[in-house]
């Protein structure tokens, strides 16, 4: 597993987001990680991949011979597809300017394509806004905790059920 001073840069790397969200919710092969990645070089996605193994991000889910060689099916691992507080501590203020930055610019991206596709119809599960809450110093945690048993039902692919991207942020404020 990666050391925490690589988290960041792991994690945080604009191919390997692109392959944390296409695993999110499912399990792919690399062949359809491809797919879903046209753009990206076989042997860069291969690189990315193991390294997102190797730092327990995804995980093997499977695999199976196919013409003299495995073919291996990826989920997202244990340690999710987050830098968790400890990690975000540790991060200096250009690393976390250039984690917000690729988390914005992905954000962005998946809303314009979300516009291209000029599918009204899409727009029955597009939602965006803002909301001040005010927490105490255990209220993350605990507000953490709870997104995670909303969600949980949620997670998993069902007949009916559209894939959505939720994206959050918590950002502290100063009171006026």
């Amino acid at each position: 597993m990666a050391d925490d001073g690589t988290v960041a840069d792991l994690v945080m790397h604009p191919v390997r987001l692109r392959v944390i969200e296409a695993l999110s919710g499912r399990t792919l092969t690399t062949r359809q990680l491809r797919e879903a990645l046209p753009d990206v070089a076989q042997a860069t996605l291969y690189r990315h991949v193991a390294a997102l193994v190797e730092a327990g991000f995804l995980a093997v889910a499977g695999e199976r011979p196919v013409r003299g060689t495995v073919e291996r099916r990826y989920r997202l691992g244990e340690r999710l597809a987050h830098v968790d507080q400890r990690e975000l501590e540790a991060m200096d203020a250009a690393q976390l300017r250039s984690a917000f930055v690729v988390f914005l610019r992905k954000l962005a991206a998946d809303f314009d394509r979300l516009v291209d596709r000029d599918d009204v119809s899409d727009r029955d599960f597009l939602g965006f806004g803002q909301t001040v809450v005010h927490l105490g110093p255990d209220d993350p945690a605990r507000l953490q905790s709870a997104f995670a048993d909303l969600l949980t039902p949620y997670l998993d692919p069902a007949p009916g059920r559209r894939r959505v991207v939720l994206n959050t942020a918590l950002i502290p404020q100063k009171e006026p």
